[in-house]
């Protein structure tokens, strides 16, 4: 693997050093680590839209990027929508 140089204050440089004796890491894994766990923004879209489709398939809804976007709570309407389901399939009430 090639490798490169980044410059960083001296602070930065000493706590990413501790950082990687902590964790049994060489200060290069640690800062592939970090940069692994941090998606880049085109990242971030691309599982937005990943995760809406799978909600459009799972809730059998056709809901628009828009209508998620301006939804109040839709987290919570996902919720509810897959309680209803779960209920509609034990044949409980609500």
């Amino acid at each position: 693997m090639a490798s490169t140089t980044i410059q960083v204050s001296r602070e930065t440089r000493d706590h990413l050093a501790a950082l990687a004796a902590e964790r049994g890491l060489t200060l290069g894994q640690l800062v592939q680590q970090l940069a692994e766990r941090e998606p880049t923004q085109a990242q971030t879209a691309e599982r937005l839209h990943a995760d809406r489709d799978a909600a459009r398939r799972n809730m059998g809804t056709d809901m628009s990027d828009d209508e998620f976007e301006h939804a109040p709570d839709i987290l919570g309407n996902i919720y509810k929508i897959a309680a209803e389901k779960v209920r509609a399939a034990r044949g409980t009430a609500a």
